[in-house]
Parts: structure tokens; C-alpha cells; sequence
């Protein structure tokens, strides 16, 4: 690569060569990420700033995900050198290297900024952060879980595995406890959006249950669903008693998962008011439940 770049070198003019010189990198993010264009000016304008943001954002969404606040950098922790090929090279070379006073940077070069392998360009960026801001090299598999945890799509699939994990096969995260399962159960980690599994949660708590294991509803019943405590209901006021107690739940499992979800919700909250009341007839009641059942079903569909 070092005589190939001499050979490129010396074939260029000395006009071409101060041009380069010259130039200014793009700067961003507090000084953390710093690009250079050893390319044509018009290719110095058509992919310098574009890598210097394409970096930038993986960067931010890193302190997002750490809760870290943005550090300052007097010397540039990632610093990406664009090359002047035109054609499609996917070549992503990364250098790690400490400066005298020991802080971690790390060089990246992209011989072709339009044919750079994007995917393994944003693999070596997270690394490149991680040795610029903690100090710590980071291997394949650590690359790739940063990286997931940094999405928000991608982070809510690894939380939702972890938790039907526990719920189907009693795994366990190491120092994870049943409480804290039941927390991430409850928690909104995709705000105004319902994934498959937070409605398959949702719908796992259309269910009420007696307030003492020993008094079962109608004397028999450890449990009922919503559709069977329409004619409970009438029999004992412990099931009305644990549809008004219900709503709450509801509205604290599916609410914050946007307004398709939203309108479930506040559905079957309706529902469970009205048969806590007991002032609608049966059929009534029914119309409801169906009415709620048919928005639930609704919030996958796309539009």
C-alpha cells in the first residue's frame, strides 16, 4: 500500500499535490472524528462530509446508548483518510495508535469513498470509538453488541430474546433477577412504536384473577378470561372488583407503543369500567370486548 501510494504520488502534478496538501479536513463531534480527502477537490466535496457525518452518527448514538456526555478532543480520536479511486474498492483499513502521551486514536483509510464497504466501515468506527473514549480495545463479538445496542430496533429485538428467554426456557442473564425480568416486561423500549412481542405481552395479561388465591371467583374459577367474566360477572362482584383493579395494568403494560396500541388499550380499559359497573347488558359488554379484540388485532397491520 506505502509504494502504491508513492507511485500515486509522483504521478500527480505539484499543483495537484499542494492542492492536497492544503486542504482542510472536516471536523466533527467535539473534535472526535476528523476526515482528510487525499482526492481531487471534486471528490473532496462530494464524500468528505458525507463519511464525516455517516461517522458522526454511529459516534452519537454510542454515547446514546452509554449515556455518556459528548468529550472534547484537542487531537482527533478517529481520523479517516479518503483516497481518490473511482472504482468500486471495498477496502476498509484500519490502523490502531497511541499518541505520546498515551491516548488511543485510530486511522482509518477508504481507497475508494464510493465503493467502501459500509458494514465493515461502521464495524471498525465503533471500535475506533471505544479506544478513542474508553480506552478499550474492543474484539469481533464486543464490536457487534455495542453496535446492536446502539439501534434502537436492534436493541429491543436482544431485550425481547432475553425476556422470552426467561419466560419460555427460565434462562437467566447473568445477575439478573426475576424483578428485573419483570421490569423490562413492563418498560417501553421503542417509545410510539408495538412490536410483535409487546402485543403478544399485552394480550398475555387479557386475564383477571381473584385478589386472594384462596377466594376463586364464583367459588370455582382460579382465573377467567375477559370474554368468560361477562356472565361471571353477574354471579360475583369479586370479578367486577378485579376488572376495575385490572385497568390500571392494562394501561401500564400497553401504554407509550403508539396510538394504534393506544387505542387498544384505552379499548379495553372502556370494557373493563363498564363491566366493573355492570350497568350494560351482556350482549352489550360483548360489542365492547369485540371492538377492543378487533383494535388489538389491528396494531400490526400496516396501514
Amino acid at each position: 500500500m506505502a509504494i502504491l501510494s508513492t507511485i500515486l504520488l509522483v504521478a500527480l502534478t505539484r499543483a495537484e499535490i499542494i492542492d492536497r496538501f492544503k486542504a482542510a479536513p472536516v471536523t466533527q463531534l467535539d473534535g472526535l472524528v476528523q476526515v482528510y480527502g487525499d482526492c481531487p477537490a471534486d471528490m473532496r466535496r462530494e464524500y468528505q462530509l458525507p463519511v464525516a457525518s455517516f461517522t458522526s452518527d454511529i459516534c452519537r448514538k454510542l454515547y446514546a446508548a452509554e449515556r455518556k456526555r459528548q468529550v472534547k478532543f484537542a487531537d482527533p480520536g478517529i481520523i479517516i483518510r479518503i483516497g481518490d479511486v473511482r472504482t468500486n474498492i471495498t477496502d476498509v483499513i484500519a490502523r490502531p495508535a497511541t499518541r505520546d502521551g498515551g491516548a488511543k486514536f485510530t486511522r482509518i483509510y477508504l481507497p475508494s469513498p464510493s465503493g467502501a464497504d459500509l458494514g465493515k466501515l461502521r464495524h471498525e468506527v465503533v471500535r475506533a470509538f471505544y479506544r478513542a473514549v474508553d480506552g478499550v480495545n474492543l474484539d469481533d463479538t464486543g464490536v457487534t453488541r455495542k453496535l446492536r445496542e446502539s439501534d434502537p430496533v436492534t436493541r429491543v429485538e436482544d431485550i425481547q430474546a432475553e425476556v422470552a428467554a426467561w419466560r419460555e426456557r427460565g434462562e437467566y442473564a447473568e445477575g439478573k433477577t426475576d424483578d428485573d425480568y419483570l421490569k423490562m416486561l413492563r418498560g417501553v423500549h421503542l417509545p410510539g412504536v408495538a412490536t410483535k412481542a409487546d402485543v403478544s405481552t399485552f394480550a398475555s395479561r387479557l386475564f383477571l384473577y381473584p385478589e386472594l388465591y384462596a377466594m376463586p371467583f364464583c367459588g370455582k374459577y382460579a382465573a377467567c378470561s375477559f370474554r368468560e367474566a361477562v356472565p361471571l360477572a353477574k354471579e360475583d362482584p369479586l370479578v367486577r372488583l378485579a376488572a376495575y383493579q385490572k385497568i390500571q395494568s392494562l394501561m401500564l403494560f400497553g401504554s407509550g407503543h403508539g396510538d394504534k396500541m393506544n387505542e387498544a388499550v384505552e379499548a379495553y380499559a372502556k370494557f373493563l369500567l363498564e363491566l366493573a359497573r355492570f350497568k350494560l347488558s351482556g350482549e352489550e359488554l360483548l360489542n365492547l370486548l369485540d371492538s377492543a379484540d378487533t383494535k388489538l388485532k389491528g396494531v400490526l397491520e400496516e396501514e
